[in-house]
């Protein structure tokens, strides 16, 4: 699998461990986050895993900022994503079998990294269940 992940200064802590730990199971990583945590603008790293995302490049991808709630708020504005901002492994686990979310956000001042872990684990095993949840996912597009 082909995973696209960025991050603001909240995040480079986070996204080592889990550039670590996808790497280790085989997949490709394309880096668009920062590596220090002097301050950025988290869409500056934000929309490249957007665009990966969206032009296939990557099969999925995660960001991460403080809250999530920005970097959820930047992937969304581009076409064919469905980011979710997740903060348990069970709505992680809900986001891919009913929203097919194509993005994991993660808010790395708000989950301890053995459960950001958990959740990237989660996201990138857990299938789509399509059927009556198919239908929705057409709704969302802009028209």
């Amino acid at each position: 699998m082909r995973v696209s992940i960025g991050n603001d200064h909240a995040g480079p802590p986070y996204k080592e461990e889990i550039v670590s730990f996808l790497e280790s199971k085989g997949h490709v990583v394309y880096n668009h986050g920062t590596n220090t945590q002097t301050s950025v603008d988290y869409p500056d790293f934000i929309h490249p895993v957007a665009e990966d995302v969206s032009s296939q490049k990557a099969d999925m991808g995660i960001i991460i900022c403080g809250s999530g709630n920005g970097a959820a708020m930047t992937a969304n504005k581009h076409k064919k994503i469905r980011a979710a901002l997740c903060w348990t492994d069970e709505i992680v686990s809900l986001a891919r079998q009913h929203n097919n979310a194509n993005i994991l956000s993660l808010p790395a001042r708000f989950v301890s990294l053995n459960q950001a872990i958990k959740m990237v684990d989660t996201f990138i095993s857990t299938n789509f269940e399509g059927g009556r949840h198919q239908k929705r996912i057409e709704k969302i597009p802009c028209k």
